[in-house]
């Protein structure tokens, strides 16, 4: 089977089983099966592909297993990240919060944690792009940290941490980052079904979604050296309370992503 046979065939079955965004996701299976990117498609229409992986790759989607499950790995900022069950699924507005960070560290000489960290596609994209600064990357789940684990091989300005932090650490940094779990929990249930198929504990905020910006501003405040940074990834209609929620930081604001939407916070101690 030819790679243009290939997709035409899963944009088809992908439709048949009412399977969302069928074009996209049939050419991205398509193109990992051929280990191209998926702008190099048209040069390599005429390629063959090994049917066997390719029906094992549908199927997966058909049956609602998200896409960069699927692929096993997935594109955030300058990398590619391994992902599977068991870890949150990077995603593109995350990336604002890492471009803020970034902007911020420039070529100084910093310590950052990133709290609860999942693949460390945050942390890990602060090490790489910011080679003067110290990561620390904290992760509670187990089955994260091993992602975490394999993200993080070659990146020596990086230390992964299997910790929960719910519990006090001793160091200090200069910054501290999170994309914590901001869902409520009476929400959950009613997110897409894909989303369902990650881990409960990267999205349950707790009752009010808000529980780990309390964790943060309670437990974690001391960790900063003067003048240290905090960056958050929010919820876009968090914004209000988690103001509320910060009392030991001062100067807060709330940032808007690209589309308008209260998504980040940065606040200093």
């Amino acid at each position: 089977m030819t790679l243009k046979d290939a997709y035409a065939y899963s944009v088809r079955f992908l439709e048949y089983n009412g399977v969302d965004e069928a074009d996209f996701k049939a050419l991205c299976v398509c193109c990992h099966i051929a280990k191209i990117k998926n702008s190099d498609y048209p040069l390599h229409k005429d390629d063959f592909v090994f049917e066997g992986t390719l029906a094992k790759l549908l199927w997966r989607l058909k049956e609602g297993e998200p896409l960069q499950y699927v692929l096993g790995k997935w594109e955030f900022y300058d990398s590619e990240f391994y992902v599977g069950e068991g870890v949150l699924i990077p995603r593109p507005e995350t990336e604002e919060l890492v471009e803020l960070a970034i902007k911020h560290i420039g070529d100084k000489k910093l310590t950052v944690f990133d709290l609860c960290a999942g693949s460390g596609c945050i942390g890990l994209s602060i090490a790489k792009a910011c080679p003067n600064t110290e990561v620390t990357l904290f992760e509670k789940s187990e089955k994260a940290f091993e992602y975490l684990l394999k993200n993080a091989e070659g990146v020596k300005n990086a230390k992964p941490l299997l910790y929960d932090i719910n519990e006090a650490y001793e160091g200090r940094a200069d910054i501290i980052i999170s994309n914590p779990p901001y869902v409520r929990s009476d929400d959950i249930k009613e997110l897409q079904s894909e989303v369902l198929r990650e881990p409960e504990m990267a999205l349950d905020g707790g009752e009010d979604g808000l529980d780990f910006y309390r964790i943060i501003n309670d437990k974690w405040y001391k960790n900063l050296n003067e003048n240290g940074l905090l960056f958050l990834e929010i919820g876009e209609e968090q914004g209000e309370d988690i103001i509320g929620i910060l009392s030991n930081y001062k100067k807060i604001e709330v940032l808007k992503d690209i589309y308008g939407n209260d998504r980040m916070v940065k606040g200093m101690v």
